[in-house]
């Protein structure tokens, strides 16, 4: 029996504890971005399934959101599956896709959506999706409808690069349903105008995008919207990330001076 462990347990609150009140006095995120990778090496590093890998990661992601209503964060953007891992092995896919079901429907009925207060907005290329899951989004979608605590956008069959594709295909059809002229077409087209063609339309930009794994780059996450987001790495794999890791990514952001380009 490791007897130091009761002391460790006990400095590691107290840190927490210390960072927790740091991070209270400053401004926290108006909208964050979770880019959850690692449940498969997780998963094959502890001896589990995929199946069971992706579970953790949900649960993981219910507790995320917990610590984002300690600190009054608005808004979550939780990027679940994307577009490139829909091309994945079926039986991977499958695995993911029960996960979003059995989780959200989770969220649902035991409470964690009313309590928070959650606001559930599935975002993506949703047509991609098969009819159970997307029925399980619509419900959830309907059912928080108007709930007033964290604006959660889930992101299911997104990519940025299709979010763009769409946007701007969004914009055209409208402007040939209004029988604009090429010229009022390329008058109107505006950064501004794009953006109320995005799935996330009336969102703010993140203002920091978290991404564990160890991974360094945003695989298409919000390709648009985050021109000016802040962005922090986290060794950890997503089932594995703790309160100290999102903390410590909060308090990086608190200590960064931001410019927008300026």
């Amino acid at each position: 029996m490791d007897v130091t462990q009761p002391l460790k347990d006990v400095l590691y609150r107290l840190y927490e504890a210390r960072l927790l009140a740091g991070i209270r006095r400053r401004p926290v995120p108006s909208h964050l971005g979770l880019i959850q990778d690692g449940h498969r090496r997780y998963a094959r590093q502890a001896g589990l399934s995929n199946l069971e890998g992706y579970r953790l990661g949900a649960d993981k992601a219910r507790e995320v959101l917990t610590w984002c209503a300690e600190l009054k964060v608005p808004m979550v953007s939780l990027w679940w599956l994307s577009t490139e891992n829909l091309s994945r092995e079926s039986a991977d896919v499958a695995a993911v896709l029960r996960v979003i079901d059995e989780k959200v429907t989770e969220w649902l009925q035991d409470g964690l959506a009313r309590r928070l207060r959650l606001r559930i907005r599935p975002i993506g290329k949703l047509d991609l999706l098969p009819a159970s899951t997307l029925e399980v989004l619509e419900r959830a979608a309907a059912l928080t409808r108007e709930h007033d605590g964290i604006l959660l956008n889930v992101g299911v069959g997104y990519g940025g690069r299709q979010e763009i594709v769409d946007a701007i295909a969004g914009y055209l059809t409208d402007h040939f349903n209004r029988g604009s002229t090429p010229e009022d077409i390329l008058r109107d087209l505006t950064p501004d105008t794009v953006e109320k063609y995005l799935y996330t339309q009336d969102c703010p930009d993140p203002d920091l995008i978290i991404r564990t794994s160890g991974e360094v780059r945003l695989s298409g996450f919000m390709l648009w919207q985050s021109a000016y987001s802040e962005f922090y790495f986290c060794d950890a794999y997503w089932p594995a990330f703790r309160k100290v890791d999102f903390m410590r990514a909060i308090r990086s952001y608190q200590d960064r001076n931001r410019r927008f380009g300026k």
